[in-house]
């Protein structure tokens, strides 16, 4: 389940996760008391990042790239959430990503601890070359995401006009 996000002061450490732990949970509290589900997510966990999907529709929520995340930890009072630290692209300020996972916080932890062990491996064989390589992906995936979404407004806007010229349609006809 994805808590939500929230923005921290600082890049990385314990209480600053913890802050943003409690006042998310505080959050889904209040959620919760209005009859509001906390929302399930999938992640996407690979070298280039972490991405947060609908579990449904598989649409990106977010997208943070590996670069931009600069601390990743599991709750060891908590043994159900994890969170991770991601600069914004857009805004440069740094986001508490926390989530509950019943089952596999720690591994969760752990993956994303790979994933940048593989992406280091992979950037020292490529003797550093790979970084425009990755920034360039990084653009693109930004803007396949932003054309998603344009995608989704206007799917939408069709389906409006064609409801409304069906409920036009049908007053119009004697």
């Amino acid at each position: 389940q994805f808590l939500g996000s929230t923005e921290v002061e600082q890049p990385k450490g314990t209480e600053v996760v913890r802050d943003a732990v409690r006042k998310l949970k505080f959050a889904r509290h209040i959620k919760k008391s209005e009859g509001q589900k906390t929302p399930k997510v999938e992640l996407q966990i690979s070298i280039y990042g972490v991405k947060i999907l609908d579990p449904k529709t598989k649409e990106v929520q977010h997208n943070c790239q590996l670069h931009r995340i600069s601390f990743c930890a599991d709750d060891k009072t908590d043994k159900r959430i994890f969170t991770f630290i991601c600069k914004d692209s857009e805004s440069n300020k740094h986001l508490c990503y926390v989530f509950d996972s019943e089952k596999c916080a720690e591994e969760i932890t752990l993956t994303i601890g790979q994933a940048f062990d593989l992406a280091y491996r992979k950037f020292l064989e490529s003797g550093g070359k790979d970084v425009e390589t990755r920034k360039q992906i990084a653009g693109l995936q930004k803007r396949i995401q932003e054309l998603e979404t344009e995608n989704t407004e206007l799917k939408n806007k069709v389906q409006d006009l064609e409801n409304q010229l069906r409920i036009t349609q049908v007053h119009a006809s004697p």
